[in-house]
């Protein structure tokens, strides 16, 4: 995790329900920290539905605790048991994120040997740190999924195309261009946590506006391209280089890497509203596209053992090419739709196919 918004407001959840605790005069205050820490969450959303799951593991749990203290004090063994039987309940209700905190209710509440003003005590702590994260990450710098999962994708794009102009190439060294690969596996696996925050956020916490919706359907063809493009660089590094290939193999598939990833850029650009719109022309690419892909298989039996090994490559990149142009499709549509009202089903139809 890096230093951000969540970290900042972690400290601050954490030190008003410090203060909120000594306020009521609610001891020890370190459970209502403990209890601020777990419930931060990165949406709004998130932070909602875990305060709902929270009240309803951490009352059952409670209440499991206090009956179980009653019977059996606080016997190491009798927690363990408890224990053991809250987690199978709230993962019989599907609530697995909840289980770290109800835990620490569970401890704390047996921790009283039955007495239900101590069991009280300690739940009113677990709630003040539930409630505390949740105004705070509310309130302060609330979270907005859109614009990191925008500013995210073209981090990752730039990331992404450097590798892919250089793949074929193979200009960057080995150990670089690894770690590249990986820093670039983490921002993407990031990049799909942030689509679906976005996702949650608009589908489950509000009613989605029209035009906010079929930015769903764009932020979500987006990202399948990003994929695709990953697809590549994976398709590269495992078949490429070990297969039999000529300098003029070489520079075909080279050049027609680069035009993907221009292609690309271009889209990306359109999106932004920063092309002159005769700068790009779709149909030109989709030709290109398929005259790559024939010309390898016309010319397939020049390439001998390498022809396979070629042939995912090429797959590969075709896939990519096809998926930005789909890209390309929708964004036409999308603008075409923002004058006329076209249907949503419509702007739907290119995710389905």
């Amino acid at each position: 995790m890096s230093f951000g918004a969540r970290v900042l407001k972690t400290g601050i959840a954490v030190t008003l329900s410090l203060f909120l605790s000594g306020l009521f005069d609610i001891t020890p205050p370190v459970i209502a920290a403990v209890a601020a820490i777990f419930a931060m969450q990165p949406s709004i959303y998130r932070s909602w539905r875990h305060l709902l799951e929270q009240l309803q593991t951490n009352t059952l749990g409670a209440a499991l605790a206090l009956l179980a203290g009653m019977f059996f004090s606080s016997e190491p063994i009798a927690i363990g048991l408890v224990c053991i039987a809250v987690i199978m309940i709230c993962l019989k209700m599907k609530m697995e994120e909840s289980i770290g905190l109800t835990l620490v209710t569970v401890v704390a509440v047996m921790e009283a040997s039955g007495h239900w003003d101590f069991a009280l005590n300690r739940f009113l702590l677990i709630l003040i740190g539930i409630g505390s994260a949740s105004l705070i990450n509310i309130i302060f710098f609330p979270p907005k999924p859109r614009e990191q999962f925008l500013n995210q994708m073209q981090s990752v794009f730039s990331k992404m195309s450097l590798l892919l102009r250089t793949a074929i190439s193979d200009e960057i060294k080995e150990n670089v261009f690894r770690d590249e690969k990986q820093e670039l596996e983490k921002a993407m696996k990031s990049l799909s946590d942030k689509y679906q925050l976005f996702e949650e956020e608009l589908k489950k916490l509000r009613r989605a506006k029209y035009s906010q919706t079929r930015n769903l359907v764009i932020y979500k063809q987006m990202l399948y391209t990003l994929h695709k493009g990953m697809e590549v660089l994976d398709a590269v590094e495992e078949h490429y280089f070990p297969a039999a290939r000529t300098p003029e193999t070489d520079q075909a598939f080279d050049q027609h890497l680069e035009r993907l990833i221009k292609y690309h850029e271009h889209v990306l650009l359109k999106f932004d509203d920063k092309l002159k719109p005769e700068s790009l022309d779709g149909s030109r690419f989709e030709e290109e596209n398929d005259r790559f892909m024939n010309t390898l298989l016309e010319r397939g039996s020049e390439y001998r053992e390498g022809k396979l090994r070629l042939s995912v490559v090429a797959g590969a990149m075709y896939d990519y090419g096809y998926q930005t142009g789909r890209l390309d499709k929708l964004l036409e549509q999308y603008n075409r739709s923002s004058d006329d009202k076209e249907p949503l089903e419509t702007l739907t139809s290119w995710i389905k196919k």
